[in-house]
């Protein structure tokens, strides 16, 4: 067979080569071409006595079949003796199999120290007597191939075998090590874990088994593992009966406990389901990987917190995104639930209800809490909690409120809402918690509102952390420049609570009774949108558009049918507020201010058909995505790299976030924006440290062990990433790389175009517009043809002066991005841009109009 794995010229010595295993191992490379030392020791499988017969008789096999051996009858133990029979017989060594063995199978209860002992010395000692002789050899040659035969027992354990368990894990951290203290040198090391049929096995399995798995499924894997062309190092495979797998350790997310506070048994076992959680599991391959939490976890210290709040938990938490919508109907519900409108008479508060108002419609704007807060309180009853808030609404007031509206809010809109827990302070007994959350048009993604919604927690505490920053905001010591005196209705509650307010607090009588009310309570946020009422009638003329932000301190509660005192003092675009309930003199609002706007904010327009669908730029510009548009064209001059480093790598940066893929495995190299496909090696840092790193003025090594860098994956390939320091800052290094949002560098006079059809084409066309000049007046524009594949650029001049020239243009209508290919089929068929377009190989910048414009084009070649 032309492509059989031969082993002819290499040297091979396998230990315990008598029976089974080994025996079966021997066959097989020699009858590949392998010269093979056969050593077995000839005693019992339970270590007594010796003889030659069991290596003679192998031998034997191997001659009378046309290959050469030896025997060697020599104890593990002597390890030198068996390396040197094959240096004396043929002056190399190339493979060396560890597979001799014994049993002494009893209980721990009964096991002596001679059982433990016995077992150690053939599998532990003589395995690293045989290793060491023969490891100079090997290294010396640069190259060698070393397999260790460990148990499925010493991975699981198993009953009356705890000195064998203990031998057979203790090969494979053997392996582990000599495969990363080989790899330079070409000396690999791996281990099998077989289930075969043997003189071992016989003793724990039964004899119809033990003859079905015959050792002669085991070789076929040891002998590829043992091969020139296998680079397999520091593996461990299960094998037998026909199967075949790797093995990997895995390990649980885990719980980390941040420093700097108590960490108690209660703590751990309060962790313990994340702590032995295995859903999103993870495979640590080196001891680097394995310590990489701990590394992290060193770099940051606890921020404390109690059983009730785990700040280290919670601070940061980022809450699945929510959609709602709402339209006309919904805020002129909102606006009568805060008093608006009470005299129908009233234009001014007419918009707010009246869809149809001379002057237009106009959300209140104190509206802007609604939708983030419904998605809270959805999200709260859905169960979906912040990690590390461990309290009930048995505990919680809402404390203070503030709104900040980027634009005015349109009269209907779809939205998304963005959470996070943003701050947690310390108050004492108490703790604040503030949950900001931000709305954005989801039809252009613009942000419109944003709030940040800070929760009283009662009795949460008292961990001695950040007290926060003092937010009181005190009124001037004068009258006030403006008051306003509302009654609210006896059923402002029920009203209220249509705007999504689903707490029995506000709505039922026995259950506000139950909690030392005399009747129903108003919501908080609905005394919050009647000072917002006012605010925008005392100083704002009416126009709700001029409002910006509000923040507010609950104080007290209202009871629906009590009359509001809003107090106003204006300094500057803030006026500063304070409420009261009249008939008990009770402050209800403090600490609170209103922003205004001098002039309407103007609305961020919506992308047209061409803009939404237009490709962006790859990475939106970023420094990060130069750099990587600049190893795009490192690879690209460099295609060695890919034979080179073989691996396929994934950037995680964060601040700003964003991923990239660098396959250097497949074809002639790629750089690709986002995760794609299965990388070999992962590598996560911030932005900045990516920059640094890639000019050269970080060291890698520096940043890995200060815990700026992580690693996954093959932790090893990240040392073959050393070119990317030559890139220089933001990728000056690729001369040729040039950030796809910017435009082709045309190349200079004379220079190769190698087999470019562009240039036979602007010819052409050229002399086509100076014969019939109105073709290009037609176009009526001027034209930017950045060509690649190979690289060029071409401007068509449509407007006062026809023509075609090399180069770039100063200023372009229309720029169009393109390989040579597609250069070639836009001119067989101009109508070909749609289909080029839409499939992402034509890019299309400026007046799309002028695009639609190319029938000139037709035929040029």
């Amino acid at each position: 067979m032309g492509n059989e794995l031969r082993f002819d010229g290499k040297v091979a010595i396998v230990t315990g080569a008598g029976n089974g295993l080994g025996r079966s191992h021997a066959l097989l490379l020699a009858s590949r071409g392998a010269k093979v030392v056969i050593n077995d020791l000839g005693g019992s499988s339970t270590g007594g006595g010796r003889g030659s017969d069991a290596a003679d008789k192998v031998v034997a096999e191997i001659k009378a079949a046309g290959g050469e051996a030896v025997a060697n009858y020599d104890s593990v133990e002597d390890g030198t003796k068996i390396v040197q029979t094959a240096l004396d017989t043929w002056k190399r060594l190339d493979i060396v199999i560890n597979n001799a063995g014994i049993l002494r199978d009893t209980s721990f209860q009964k096991m002596t120290e001679q059982d433990w002992e016995l077992i150690y010395r053939v599998h532990l000692l003589g395995a690293f007597r045989v290793t060491q002789a023969a490891w100079p050899h090997l290294r010396d040659q640069n190259y060698g191939r070393i397999l260790f035969t460990a148990s499925a027992a010493g991975i699981y354990g198993n009953f009356g075998q705890a000195n064998y368990s203990m031998a057979k894990l203790g090969l494979v951290g053997f392996a582990n090590t000599l495969a990363i203290e080989g790899r330079k040198k070409n000396v690999l090391a791996n281990a099998i874990a077989p289930i075969a049929g043997s003189r071992m096995t016989e003793t724990v399995l039964p004899k119809e088994v033990v003859d079905a798995l015959k050792p002669e499924y085991v070789s076929p894997l040891v002998t590829w593992l043992c091969h020139e062309d296998c680079q397999e190092t520091g593996s461990l495979f299960e094998v037998g009966g026909g199967f075949m797998a790797k093995l990997r350790w895995e390990r649980t997310r885990g719980k980390v406990f941040k420093l700097g506070r108590p960490i108690t048994p209660e703590a751990v076992q309060k962790s313990w389901d994340a702590i032995t959680d295995f859903t999103e599991a993870t495979h640590p391959t080196d001891v680097a990987a394995s310590m990489q939490p701990v590394m992290d976890n060193l770099t940051s210290q606890s921020k404390g917190g109690n059983e009730l709040i785990d700040v280290d938990a919670a601070l940061g938490y980022q809450f699945p995104e929510t959609t709602s919508s709402y339209d006309e109907r919904d805020l002129s519900l909102y606006a009568l639930g805060v008093g608006a409108a009470r005299d129908p008479l009233d234009t001014k508060e007419l918009q707010y209800v009246y869809e149809l108002h001379g002057e237009g419609f106009r959300p209140l704007p104190t509206y802007g809490v609604i939708p983030a807060l419904n998605s809270v309180l959805k999200m709260t009853a859905e169960g979906k909690q912040a990690p590390g808030l461990n309290y009930g609404l048995d505990r919680v007031l809402h404390g203070e409120q503030y709104t900040e509206l980027l634009r005015p809010l349109p009269t209907k809109a779809s939205l998304r809402h963005k959470g996070r827990i943003k701050d947690i302070f310390d108050k004492g007994k108490n703790a604040l918690v503030v949950t900001e959350v931000t709305s954005y048009d989801a039809q252009t993604g613009e942000p419109l509102v944003r709030n940040e919604i800070t929760t009283f927690v009662r009795g949460a505490g008292g961990w001695g952390g950040d007290r926060g920053p003092s937010t009181d905001v005190v009124p001037p010591q004068r009258e006030p420049d403006a008051v306003i005196t509302e009654k609210t209705h006896e059923n402002q509650a029920l009203l209220y609570r249509l705007s999504g307010d689903w707490n029995p607090l506000h709505a039922d009588p026995g259950f506000a009774r139950n909690f030392g009310f005399q009747k129903p309570i108003l919501h908080g946020l609905c005394t919050f949108g009647y000072v917002g009422r006012h605010v925008i009638k005392a100083f704002a003329g009416g126009d709700p558009r001029l409002f910006k932000s509000i923040r507010v301190r609950f104080a007290d509660s209202v009871l629906p049918g009590e009359t509001l005192r809003t107090e106003m003092w204006k300094e500057g675009e803030r006026v500063i507020l304070r409420c009261k309930v009249v008939e008990r003199d009770k402050v209800v609002i403090s600490n609170a201010a209103v922003e205004l706007h001098k002039e309407v904010p103007k609305a961020q327009a919506k992308p047209t058909a061409a803009q939404a669908s237009a490709p962006a730029p790859a990475g939106g510009g970023s420094a990060s995505a130069r750099v990587f548009e600049a190893i795009r064209g490192y690879v690209a001059q460099h295609p060695e790299l890919v034979g080179k480093v073989a691996n396929v790598y994934l950037f995680k940066l964060t601040q700003p976030e964003s991923a990239w893929t660098l396959d250097l495995k497949s074809g002639g190299g790629a750089v690709l924006e986002g995760a794609q496909g299965k990388a070999d090696c992962t590598l996560e840092l911030t932005e900045a440290d990516f920059l640094a790193m890639t000019s050269g003025k970080a060291d890698p090594q520096k940043l890995y062990f200060g815990g700026k860098l992580k690693i996954t994956g093959n932790v090893m390939a990240s040392q073959k990433l050393g070119f990317l320091g030559k890139l220089g800052p933001a990728g000056e290094g690729a001369s040729t790389a040039k950030v796809s949002a910017a435009p082709a560098a045309a190349p200079a006079p004379g220079a190769e175009k190698g087999n470019s059809r562009a240039a036979s084409i602007f010819k052409a066309l050229g002399e086509r517009l100076a014969q019939k000049p109105e073709l290009a007046r037609e176009l009526g524009a001027v034209v930017q043809f950045l060509v690649t594949e190979p690289q060029g650029a071409w401007v068509v001049d449509g407007t006062a002066t026809p023509g075609v020239r090399e180069g770039k243009a100063d200023k372009a209508d229309v720029t169009l991005r393109l390989s040579d290919e597609d250069l070639a089929a836009l001119v067989q068929d101009p109508q070909a841009v749609q289909r080029l377009y839409q499939q992402g190989k034509l890019r299309v910048d400026g007046d799309v109009r002028a695009a639609s414009r190319l029938g000139f084009l037709k035929q040029l070649i």
